[in-house]
């Protein structure tokens, strides 16, 4: 779908969302460009949403930044900074918990998640 463009990507992603979000009630992992439309972030207000914060560099160790994400095929670095700066508002608009997940192993993000519904006495 790379040759179908951007915005043909993120109706599908609007597409996908909101039947997931409607059909299923468990946990679900959105994609970073998720909170672009308006509609989608309306429908996560006053659900339990966790923000997985991570930094530049943890990224680059993570994905390499490579090939696979296209909208990071040019100067990756500096791009990824600006997609954050700019996505990183709309994820805490509708986050209810932001986890930093930078040097974390996926067992201690979890577990960083979990204390923070306990605290926030979320429904399970």
């Amino acid at each position: 779908f790379v040759e179908d463009g951007e915005p043909h990507f993120r109706e599908l992603e609007k597409a996908a969302v909101r039947e997931a979000l409607a059909v299923h009630s468990g946990v679900l992992a959105l994609g970073g460009g998720a909170v672009l439309d308006p509609v989608s972030r309306a429908l996560l207000a006053g659900l339990p949403v966790v923000y997985l914060s991570l930094e530049v560099d943890e990224a680059v160790r993570r994905n390499g930044l490579g090939q696979a994400r296209p909208l990071l095929a040019v100067n990756p670095r500096r791009t990824w900074r600006e997609l954050m700066e700019a996505r990183r508002p709309l994820y805490t608009e509708v986050a209810r918990i932001v986890v930093a997940t930078d040097d974390r192993t996926p067992d201690e993000v979890a577990d960083a998640i979990l204390d923070a519904l306990e605290l926030k006495d979320y429904p399970a």
